[in-house]
């Protein structure tokens, strides 16, 4: 980091002088190196948005124009990444009706998603299940276990029971190898998808010890691999502390879950951490200042022990602020304070890759409306933070790719001049 100085002044430099040195189009796959993730060889910066309902409406002929408004929305502002779910199970509108049997209709709506994500160039976090009910999650698996049979205690055997696991990475590799009715290409060679996520926040409140969610999420990691080694991999964690690091527990809202932010992610086929920001769920009878105080050691906890522990990239992939519980100030606040955490780290080369709001929607969708909801076409304040965090992680991306490129300039130039020299000096040796 001493030399950040001097290579923020080549940077402007180059600009000064009007050197142009193309970027190239962001269309790799998203690989890490250290604790930075990496496309196309240069740091990627993911500033991006939650919107669970892609897939959702997106199988609605009369809706999918939402999905398309949404990416467009999002890429105005400088947004490149989106967080979606890859599950519907059972209920209404399913994904997978049962253990495998599935809904083409809806298939196609997320094949949809993926193809559109593509065009607007954005990336994407799919999750394969949820832990909360809505949209199946845990429970309907574990009911469908229950009605072949299996004897079944509580929720948390999803995590355990050997049929529900064999149903979850049936779904796994379902996804990972379907084809694209749009694009023909199989998801799991797909590089618009960025990473997969094994659940969207994992709880087992029945084993505080972090043993059972340690043992799945080591399980199914190794499961995912063995089917798809060109993407990135995160578990969906919130970011609490558990047993391996008992000093960080008071850090932690007063409840546990039963998982471990960092020995969950130092499992080996987890390529990336997550961390969820709701202070105004977790202290809800605290005052503003005392959530952004917790919010503050939250980011700055978690961001030293990505890069110091668990040596890995942490993606701070859920936060916000209820509009129903507070006014637009104070949801200003709170995503100011998060994005100077991520830029700080980000721009001195740290271990805080990027932030995914909860949650973008677009016109129209009120039935929707949570509290958290953020609607770019409103340009609220909100929105304007939005987007210049955008633009500043992306001056930072470019400033990498330039001088990555000012290297090969120089080593090319270096080439080109040895080869004249060479060239000459074989024409004299010959007159």
């Amino acid at each position: 980091m001493k030399h950040w100085g001097l290579i923020l002044f080549v940077f402007l430099l180059f600009q000064e002088q009007g050197i142009v040195l193309h970027v190239k189009a962001d269309d790799g796959f998203v690989k890490t190196r250290g604790v930075q993730l990496m496309l196309n060889g240069s740091p990627f910066y993911a500033n991006g948005f939650n919107a669970y309902w892609l897939m959702y409406m997106a199988a609605d002929p009369s809706q999918k124009n939402k999905v398309s408004t949404a990416f467009q929305q999002a890429k105005q502002h400088g947004l490149n990444i989106a967080r979606t779910w890859a599950f519907s199970d059972g209920g209404d509108r399913p994904l997978q009706y049962s253990p495998g049997s599935y809904n083409e209709q809806m298939f196609q709506g997320l094949d949809f998603v993926v193809s559109e994500a593509k065009s607007y160039g954005i990336k994407l976090v799919l999750s394969f299940v949820n832990n909360y009910d809505q949209f199946g999650g845990k429970k309907q698996y574990v009911n469908w276990a229950r009605n072949q049979g299996q004897s079944i205690g509580s929720d948390d055997d999803f995590f355990t029971n050997s049929i529900v696991k064999e149903y979850y990475k049936n779904h796994i590799k379902t996804v990972l190898t379907r084809h694209n009715s749009l694009t023909g290409v199989a998801y799991k060679d797909e590089p618009t998808i960025m990473a997969w996520e094994l659940m969207n926040e994992p709880r087992c409140l029945s084993d505080p010890s972090g043993t059972t969610m340690q043992a799945w999420i080591t399980e199914m990691a190794s499961h995912v691999k063995s089917i798809d080694g060109n993407h990135l991999l995160e578990a969906g964690l919130e970011g609490f502390y558990g047993p391996s690091s008992s000093q960080k527990q008071q850090y932690n809202p007063n409840f546990q879950v039963g998982t471990d932010f960092v020995a969950n992610n130092q499992i080996p086929g987890i390529d990336f951490a997550t961390v969820h920001s709701y202070p105004d769920q977790w202290l809800q009878s605290s005052s503003d200042e005392t959530q952004i105080s917790f919010l503050n050691n939250w980011l700055t906890n978690h961001i030293q022990d990505a890069q110091n522990i668990i040596q890995k990239p942490v993606l701070f992939a859920e936060f916000g602020k209820s509009l129903k519980i507070s006014g637009l100030n104070q949801r200003d606040e709170l995503f100011n304070t998060v994005y100077t955490a991520i830029y700080s780290s980000a721009r001195g080369g740290g271990a805080a890759i990027g932030g995914l709001f909860w949650q973008l929607l677009a016109e129209g969708m009120d039935s929707f409306r949570d509290g958290y909801e953020v609607i770019m076409s409103e340009s609220t304040s909100t929105v304007n933070i939005i987007t210049q965090e955008s633009q500043k992680l992306n001056r930072i991306r470019k400033m990498y790719v330039r001088l990555r490129n000012i290297e090969k300039w120089k080593r090319a130039r270096d080439i080109r001049r040895a080869q004249w020299w060479a060239g000459n000096g074989f024409s004299n040796t010959g007159n």
